[in-house]
C-alpha cells in the first residue's frame, strides 16, 4: 500500500452545508431520472444499433459511418425515428454505481442517514451488473461499448447483437467501480485486477518511445495513440498498484504516463491524437480534461513529484484555454463551440481536485443555468452558438453530471479528492501505515 494522503481525514467547517445541499438536490434528480428507466438510455455513438439501418441489405463501411454519423450530429433527437434501442451502457453504469455510492455517504450530511439504503442498493446492483455484463472471452475482466462502432479503420463489434470488443476507457471505468464496491463483494478487486491481462495481451500493451502505449480498441490503427485513452490506461495500472501493492503495476503504468507526459505540447495541452494528423480533433476540451485529471491520480496515490510540472503545465493550459470565466466549457484551444456537457462533468472533476473549488463550481453553475431541465432532472447534450441540442444521453449528460457533481460535494466535505471511491475510502487510506 502507499502513504496516507496529504490531508486529513475530516469535515471542512467553512464548508457551507445549505450551499451544498442545492447542488445535493440537484444529483438526487438526476440520479431519479436515470433510476426511472432503469439506468438505460440513447449514447453518443449508438447509431449502429438503429433497427432502420439492420433492416438494410447493406454492409458498407461508409454508408455505415453516414448513418452512424447522422444520427450522432443531427441538431434534433433522430433516434426515435430510427428506431435506436437505449441500453444499459457500461462505462456510464461504472459512473452511475460510484455516484450511488458516494451519494450514499453523503446522506450523513444531509438526509440524517435516512436516504442511503437506497443508493446503496442501487451501487451494488450496478457494480454486479458490470461483472455479469463484461465483455466475454477475453483475458480478464473488460469493458466496452454495448453497441456496435464503425470506425474508419473497422468496427468494434459485429453488426447486429451486443458487441464484445473491450476498450480500454471502458474497462478502466469498469476497474474503479469494483474497487469502490469492493464492500459489496470481496472478490470483486481481484476480479478487477484481471483486467491487466485484458491490457497486455488482447489491448496489446508494448514499449513505444521510452514509454510504453496500448490499443484504445481493438481495431485501432497500430500506428497512432490515442493519448487521453493511454493516460486511462496508465490510471488503471496505478489504482489497482495502490489496491494490492504490486511494484510491477506501478511500473507499467509509469511507462505509459511517460509516453503521454512527453507528448505534451509547448502551450500545455496534449492533441487528441499521436500523431496529430491521425484525428480530426485537436486539443479539445473533455479529453485534456481526461489526462490532468489522470496525472492528478498519480500523484495522490504515488506522491514522487515525477509528474507535477507536467501536471501543472496541462491545468494551467485547461483552465486558460478551454474554460470561459463565467465557468463555460470551450471545444477546443481554437473553438467555443459546441459547448458540451461531458466537458463541464470533466472541468467540475478536474477543477475539484486540484481545490480549485470556485472554478469548479462556475462550471456547475453553468451548466445548471444553460444546459439543465430543473422540472425533469436531465442535462441537455451540447449548446450551440444558434441552438442548443436539448436531447439527453444517459451516459454523456447525466451518468458524468452525476459522478461529477458527487466528486464536488463529497471531496468539499472532507478536503481531499475522492476519485469515485467515496468518503469511507479516505479514512481507510489514512488509517493505512
Amino acid at each position: 500500500m502507499t502513504t496516507s494522503p496529504k490531508h486529513a481525514y475530516e469535515s471542512d467547517e467553512r464548508v457551507d452545508i445549505e450551499h451544498l445541499r442545492t447542488y445535493v438536490d440537484v444529483l438526487d434528480d438526476v440520479l431519479e431520472y436515470a433510476r426511472e428507466r432503469d439506468y438505460k438510455g440513447w449514447d453518443y455513438g449508438d447509431g449502429m444499433s438503429s433497427r432502420v439501418l439492420l433492416s438494410i441489405p447493406i454492409d458498407n463501411r461508409w454508408f455505415n459511418l453516414a448513418v452512424q454519423e447522422f444520427i450522432k450530429r443531427s441538431p434534433i433527437n433522430v433516434r426515435p425515428l430510427f428506431l435506436v434501442e437505449q441500453r444499459r451502457n457500461f462505462k456510464g453504469i461504472s459512473l452511475f454505481a460510484m455516484a450511488n455510492r458516494t451519494r450514499a455517504q453523503l446522506a450523513n450530511w444531509f438526509d440524517g442517514g435516512d436516504d442511503a439504503r437506497a443508493y446503496l442498493d442501487d451501487a451494488a446492483s450496478l457494480t454486479e451488473w458490470l461483472v455479469a455484463n463484461q465483455a466475454k472471452g477475453y483475458s480478464g475482466f473488460a469493458g466496452s461499448h454495448r453497441h456496435v462502432i464503425q470506425h474508419i479503420s473497422g468496427r468494434n463489434g459485429p453488426r447486429s447483437g451486443i458487441p464484445h470488443s473491450p476498450n480500454v476507457v471502458s474497462t478502466s471505468y469498469g476497474v474503479k467501480a469494483l474497487l469502490a464496491g469492493r464492500e459489496f463483494d470481496p472478490d470483486y478487486p481481484d476480479i478487477a485486477k484481471t483486467a491487466v491481462d485484458v491490457m497486455l495481451e488482447d489491448l496489446n500493451y508494448r514499449l513505444k518511445d521510452d514509454g510504453a502505449v496500448m490499443d484504445y480498441y481493438l481495431s485501432h490503427p497500430k500506428d497512432s495513440y490515442t493519448l487521453n485513452a493511454l493516460a486511462i490506461g496508465a490510471r488503471l495500472f496505478v489504482e489497482l498498484y495502490d489496491h494490492f501493492g504490486d511494484e510491477e503495476l506501478l511500473e507499467r503504468a509509469e511507462k505509459v504516463y511517460d509516453f503521454v507526459a512527453a507528448k505534451q505540447t509547448d502551450c500545455g495541452g496534449w492533441y487528441y491524437r499521436e500523431p496529430r494528423s491521425a484525428s480530426h480533433l485537436s486539443m479539445d476540451n473533455h479529453h485534456n480534461g481526461f489526462i490532468v485529471e489522470c496525472f492528478q491520480r498519480y500523484e495522490q496515490l504515488v506522491g514522487s513529484g515525477r509528474y507535477d510540472e507536467t501536471t501543472a503545465r496541462g491545468l494551467d493550459f485547461y483552465a486558460q484555454e478551454l474554460f470561459d470565466g463565467d465557468g463555460a466549457p470551450n471545444f477546443d484551444e481554437e473553438n467555443a463551440y459546441p459547448r458540451d456537457i461531458h466537458a463541464t462533468a470533466q472541468g467540475i472533476l478536474v477543477f475539484t481536485y486540484a481545490g480549485q473549488y470556485d472554478r469548479a463550481e462556475r462550471a456547475l453553475d453553468w451548466a445548471l443555468a444553460n444546459m439543465y431541465e430543473p422540472d425533469e432532472g436531465r442535462f441537455y447534450f451540447r449548446k450551440h452558438r444558434f441552438y442548443t441540442k436539448r436531447m439527453t444521453l444517459m451516459r454523456w449528460c447525466q451518468a458524468w453530471m452525476a459522478y461529477a457533481i458527487a466528486e464536488y460535494v463529497a471531496t468539499r466535505l472532507v478536503g481531499e479528492p475522492t476519485h469515485g471511491y467515496g468518503i469511507d475510502s479516505l479514512r481507510t487510506r489514512a488509517e493505512t501505515p
